[in-house]
Order: C-alpha cells, then sequence, then structure tokens
C-alpha cells in the first residue's frame, strides 16, 4: 500500500465533504452547508490565517484529510502550528495513513519555520490516542472553553 499525501485541490470538494462529514460524524457533531463551504474555501485560499487541507490518497482514491493553521504564540518568536481536525477512513485505519498525514503536517510546519505543532483529541478516542502517543508528546494541559 503506497499512502500519497497531497495538498487538497478545488475537485476534491466531494471527497474531502465525504471524509469531513465521517469526521464530525465520529464527534456527533453536524454543520450548516455554509460552514462547509467557508471552510472549503478557506482551505483553498491564500490567506495565511486560513487554514491548510491535505488529502491521503490510496490507489488515487481519498481516505484521509487534516487540516492545520499556522498562528503567533506569545512565548515564541515564530509562528506554532494547531493541526485542527485528522481523519482516516474506517477501511484503512491501522495502514499509516494518520501517521502519514501527522508527518506531512510536521513537514509542513518546518518549511514554514513553526517547529512546535500541537492537537487536541478527545480523551474516549483511544484508537487514535494510540497513533497518538507514538507520534507527538502528551502534554498536561487541560482544555476549557466559553459557557454557551
Amino acid at each position: 500500500m503506497t499512502c500519497l499525501i497531497r495538498p487538497l485541490r478545488p475537485e476534491d470538494e466531494a471527497e474531502w465533504r465525504r471524509l469531513w462529514r465521517a469526521y464530525l460524524a465520529f464527534y456527533d457533531t453536524e454543520l450548516p452547508e455554509e460552514i462547509y463551504a467557508s471552510s472549503f474555501a478557506r482551505l483553498l485560499g491564500d490567506d495565511p490565517q486560513d487554514f491548510h487541507g491535505l488529502i491521503a490518497e490510496i490507489d488515487g482514491k481519498p481516505v484521509g484529510l487534516t487540516h492545520y493553521l499556522f498562528h503567533r504564540h506569545g512565548w515564541k518568536i515564530e509562528n506554532t502550528c494547531y493541526l485542527q481536525d485528522l481523519y482516516a477512513d474506517e477501511t484503512v485505519r491501522g495502514r499509516g495513513v494518520g501517521r502519514a498525514l501527522i508527518k506531512a503536517v510536521y513537514a509542513a510546519a518546518d518549511a514554514a519555520g513553526a517547529p512546535s505543532v500541537y492537537w487536541l483529541t478527545q480523551d474516549f478516542n483511544a484508537e487514535a490516542r494510540r497513533l497518538y502517543d507514538r507520534v507527538g508528546q502528551l502534554t498536561p494541559f487541560i482544555k476549557y472553553g466559553r459557557p454557551a
């Protein structure tokens, strides 16, 4: 199996939506159409504050995605990289797709001069955390959010 990681392209929209819907479903989340349209446009945009998107392909078929962005950090001179979304199709899990996507984000961060890469996951996401424990370092931070 050869997994190709490449930038998201305009013609990927239907497959990107399929993959992102499956990712959101895992977290019991549904989003309105305007968010899909806005997010896809931002992923393809050239604003440095916008997200970047990568697609994982096996035999020419999209099987995974990741979204990441660069932002300033108050404790550093250089930007840091936030890996927001990572998803591999259930049919290819355990075959290196997630690892390849994370490594591609690491490479993009290095190329952008942003050596720090971080991401969040839910504590119950045991399958993904097994991978994250091998390619990342667990931090002691706990996330809080503004109440609704």
